[in-house]
């Protein structure tokens, strides 16, 4: 078996394990510290099957959001507008989210000039340490330093005590996919080629 394939199955057993809730990093979030900006219409009910895509006429609003990036520059949620988006949470200490990164590297580095935006969410982690992993792999898409899980507090019912967990949304800013789960490079560009089929925002 080859060293890529070897990898891909690895990632798609911790992916299959983290969902079923038997492995999972977790992370405890400071909900008294955590403030919702803009709750929107999203209410996370359950997670979306990997590769798959909510269907458009059940999709709602993510709500809005901003903080600071890793090299502390501010960010707030209307840069993605227009575009699809990418959520990846994600910790420097979280062995499947250090597997699954270069893989969203690689489709970011694909789709970047296709209208689809990334945007990694770092949560319970040490600045230092989170952008020495980024740096270590290449990563060129920015990530948020959200270490009380703010963000995440954001989406209302969504586990922000599990990663790697991944947020889809489409190009009318309603969100279009929730993984609880590892994702693989394949499963992801299935779901973001259906959301740029959809077209622009009406």
């Amino acid at each position: 078996m080859s060293r890529d394939l070897t990898r891909r199955h690895a990632l798609g057993l911790l992916g299959l394990v983290t969902a079923s809730g038997l492995v999972a990093c977790s992370s405890s979030p400071d909900t008294e510290a955590a403030s919702e900006e803009n709750s929107g219409d999203f209410d996370f009910t359950g997670a979306t099957p990997l590769g798959q895509v909510i269907p458009q006429a059940e999709r709602l609003t993510a709500p809005s959001f901003s903080g600071e990036l890793l090299d502390e520059s501010p960010f707030d949620s209307t840069a993605l507008a227009g575009d699809v988006a990418v959520l990846n949470f994600w910790g420097s200490w979280c062995a499947p989210c250090r597997l699954e990164m270069p893989d969203f590297q690689a489709v970011h580095s694909n789709v970047k000039d296709e209208g689809v935006q990334f945007l990694g969410i770092d949560v319970k982690d040490q600045r230092q340490l989170a952008q020495g992993f980024v740096d270590s792999i290449g990563v060129d898409y920015p990530s948020m330093f959200d270490p009380q899980g703010r963000v995440a507090m954001a989406f209302r019912g969504f586990p922000a005590n599990v990663v790697p967990t991944t947020i889809l949304i489409d190009r009318s800013g309603r969100v279009a996919a929730v993984y609880v789960a590892a994702v693989t490079d394949d499963e992801l560009r299935a779901a973001l080629d259906q959301l740029l089929t959809e077209g622009a925002p009406r």
